[in-house]
């Protein structure tokens, strides 16, 4: 999309040193907007990411807690922000099975105290700017549950989240679309498919196997690799997001798909290959793969169907998951010293067992 998308506009963007965060950070201020970026620097978040913003007065970087209302209602009402962009929150699904107690933290009360800010701060505008000022909540697929073939997830989809992650993302909708029923708050709501690219912390998928392989070692693929999953490359999942918040009419759900569905264990392939084609190794990296216990609850298949966005805001995936595969592994093999900065104490362990903590 163009910088008209955004241009001129003061968003305050939660979680922007986090994976998405970043590239829509990244996106939005050389489109010509001004960015707050609000952000608690968790395992996750990387301020390293955003070094080309350094000096740049269209971004104006804060570490602080999405739970802090105080902070919320001071930065609002201090930059005059026309848009929250809320992609803040605790996302792995593995750590959600072994420490559910930070997603719900996080995901439901951050997002609570978020949207009574912007409740209080959108009552202080004028007619005008409280017409044009939108919440945008970043969601996910996830809430949904498990799906049948050939079905794909729509805005009306009913509900069944299997694991702590998805349910604590489905009740932060809840309280999002609520807050539109409720007081009017102008929300939009966005599901994205899974999406990957440059800058995503390693414990995930795609950037976990090319570092793996690398280095010559097992390749994990949970159960037998059959689960299916609608990948979308980042860039795409952002400039979705800025046509949703540019046109999207308040109180919308958007469905973001990348009509990229794939199994786990043909995304994995797909990924040795490139690596056989860019550093050839003795051998085929697909020879590492090694099948693993499967995670507990562990969905079979999510689909999104983007004919709403697609249909009535213009806007489809510019990359095929091949393209962005190769576009990813290209990066992660120029960026390996990125990787090791990034994962700190990650030692690449499993997680996600369900093995009960100590008190």
């Amino acid at each position: 999309m163009t910088s008209s998308e955004v241009q001129g506009r003061t968003l305050l963007v939660t979680g922007g040193a986090g994976f998405i965060g970043t590239h829509f950070v990244l996106r939005a201020v050389a489109g010509g907007a001004r960015v707050v970026n609000l952000d608690k620097l968790t395992y996750a978040g990387n301020l390293e990411n955003l070094d080309s913003l350094r000096g740049n007065d269209r971004h104006v970087f804060v570490h602080g807690d999405i739970c802090d209302g105080a902070l919320a209602d001071q930065l609002l009402a201090t930059h005059r922000v026309d848009a929250v962009i809320h992609f803040a929150a605790e996302t792995h699904v593995d750590r959600s099975i072994d420490a559910p107690d930070a997603f719900v933290r996080t995901n439901v009360v951050g997002t609570f105290t978020l949207l009574e800010a912007a409740r209080r701060y959108a009552a202080t505008l004028p007619e005008d700017r409280r017409a044009a000022f939108r919440f945008l909540h970043v969601s996910t697929d996830e809430v949904f549950g498990s799906l049948d073939p050939p079905g794909r997830f729509t805005p009306r989809a009913p509900y069944a989240p299997s694991s702590p992650y998805a349910a604590s993302k489905a009740s932060a909708d809840h309280f999002v679309r609520a807050y539109h029923a409720t007081y009017g708050l102008p929300t939009l709501t966005t599901h994205g498919s899974n999406s990957y690219g440059p800058y995503q912390f390693p414990e995930k998928l795609i950037p976990l196997v090319i570092r793996n392989a690398v280095e010559g070692a097992r390749l994990p693929v949970y159960g037998d690799g059959q689960n299916v999953r609608d990948w979308l490359f980042v860039a795409d999942h952002c400039a979705a997001i800025e046509r949703v918040l540019r046109a999207g009419t308040p109180g919308g759900t958007y469905m973001v798909g990348g009509d990229g569905e794939r199994s786990n264990l043909e995304v994995v392939r797909t990924i040795c290959a490139l690596l056989d084609e860019m550093r050839p190794r003795a051998g085929s990296y697909a020879e590492l793969v090694e099948f693993v216990a499967d995670r507990p609850g562990h969905d079979r298949r999510y689909a999104i169907d983007p004919a709403r966005i697609r249909d009535e805001l213009g806007w489809r995936p510019s990359h095929s998951l091949d393209e962005g595969l190769r576009e990813t592994v290209r990066w992660y093999l120029d960026n390996g010293d990125w990787c090791t900065r990034a994962g700190g104490s990650y030692a690449r362990e499993r997680l996600g067992l369900g093995r009960p903590r100590a008190r």
